[in-house]
């Protein structure tokens, strides 16, 4: 388990953590947690990155924005 990293969308800050251990650019799926929750953050064929369990009550935004940062972070 990584370090918490942290993230400021709409003027609050937000803590998650990156659960997969080895992270390279053939890397398709990455498991954090945000909020006590775990998501999966997948690539798709455009090499855009979306969280798999959204529902209605998830913010979808923050984690594209989570998505953008890992991605960022490690050069994906």
């Amino acid at each position: 388990m990584s370090l918490p990293l942290r993230i400021t969308f709409n003027d609050t800050d937000y803590t998650y953590t990156v659960l997969t251990r080895s992270i390279n650019k053939e890397t398709t799926a990455i498991k954090i947690s945000l909020l006590g929750e775990e998501f999966t953050i997948v690539r798709n064929q455009q090499h855009q990155w979306y969280a798999m369990e959204t529902s209605i009550g998830d913010k979808d935004d923050l984690l594209c924005a989570i998505a953008k940062n890992v991605a960022l972070r490690y050069r994906l």
